[in-house]
């Protein structure tokens, strides 16, 4: 599916703009990002990868995005460049419809006291602004959002439909939360006491950096004491759970689905995999990735990839399993040594 046109760009524009070795006439005309099979006069393609050079042969595109080995894999105008995948998503944002709404107020909208609302910001139809709470210049806050008390987020940023930010916790410039995605909400925290359950207070804060964007329906709870934090440029997928204190390291990506239970520091630069579950007070290295549906139940001390999962079974079973799983390359090796010690047989 080809993007819907936004303007209208000269090759050499986009060399200009974003680099790369341009071969071929420089003033073709772009007027989408399209993949190979799609593409058709005025679309700028790429090739992530050589199993695709048969639908290079054969696109109708008008210029293509190409690795620098690549030259001469066609004939077309072509962009080369270290990396097609990256250079193609910085040519995508240049085509990006802008859908940014008129700022202003809606009438439906309502503003608590004391809250500071630019001109420049959009506030939607069934907003809440809570008492204190403070926007930066060009915030946009669609449909049925609700922002707590004394609540902050920072200029650029935007928070698609029925968005909750709790009472004072804070969201960085360039944010993109999409819809659904509830920041602040208490923590899963529990005291057990004669069979009832004591709920504890939970009494810190949500803080997001930077340059986050935080996808559909996932939840980040504020901290019990201490804030819980999202780093800058950290991208979260849907549908993923933030237990309270937990810190996320700088430019972090998790997938879909993943869960991360209270207290656990990750590191900067990390990869977690859709359905990933890390168990509560670990702490992950920075540059790990940690593959799709992967159980973490210990600290990672050095970067590296982790995989593995294990079926449910009783707590003790699960350990002794664990602890024999952890103690098979050493008895691997012992029994090599013990075949190097056995006597050859000769054969007769």
């Amino acid at each position: 599916m080809t993007q819907p046109i936004s303007r209208t760009y000269r090759l050499g524009e986009i060399v200009a703009k974003l680099g790369g070795e341009l071969i071929g006439d420089p003033d073709a005309e772009i007027l989408r990002i399209a993949t190979l099979e799609s593409a058709g006069p005025g679309d700028l393609c790429f090739l992530s990868h050589p199993r695709y050079r048969a639908h290079l042969r054969d696109t109708r595109a008008s210029a293509v995005i190409l690795a620098r080995e690549e030259r001469d894999a066609t004939a077309l105008p072509r962009i080369l460049c270290d990396d097609p995948y990256v250079y193609y998503a910085r040519a995508a944002q240049l085509f990006g419809s802008d859908s940014r709404p008129v700022p202003g107020i809606h009438a439906r909208a309502v503003v608590e006291e004391e809250a500071e609302i630019p001109a420049s910001a959009t506030v939607g139809p069934g907003c809440h602004i809570g008492r204190g709470a403070r926007l930066g210049e060009r915030v946009v806050i669609d449909a049925s959002c609700t922002i707590g008390e004394d609540a902050s987020i920072g200029e650029d940023s935007r928070l698609g439909p029925s968005v909750t930010v709790y009472p004072r916790c804070v969201i960085g410039k360039r944010a993109l939360i999409h819809a659904g995605v509830v920041i602040g909400a208490d923590g899963f925290g529990m005291a057990p006491d004669s069979g009832r359950w004591i709920k504890i207070p939970q009494t810190g804060r949500a803080v997001i950096g930077d340059d986050v964007e935080i996808g559909a329906n996932t939840t980040i709870d504020r901290g019990a004491l201490d804030d819980t934090v999202i780093e800058d440029g950290v991208k979260l997928d849907n549908q993923i759970q933030i237990g309270h204190n937990v810190r996320i390291g700088a430019h972090t990506a998790m997938a879909g689905c993943a869960a991360v239970a209270g207290s656990t520091r990750i590191g900067a630069h990390c990869a977690i995999g859709g359905a990933a579950r890390i168990i509560g007070h670990l702490t992950i290295a920075d540059h790990v990735t940690i593959s799709a549906a992967a159980v973490v139940t210990k600290s990672i001390t050095r970067a590296g990839t982790y995989a593995g999962t294990l079926p449910s079974a009783p707590s003790r079973e699960w350990a002794k399993t664990v602890a024999h799983l952890r103690s098979l390359d050493r008895l691997t090796k012992r029994i090599r040594d013990l075949e190097k010690r056995l006597p050859v047989k000769r054969k007769r």
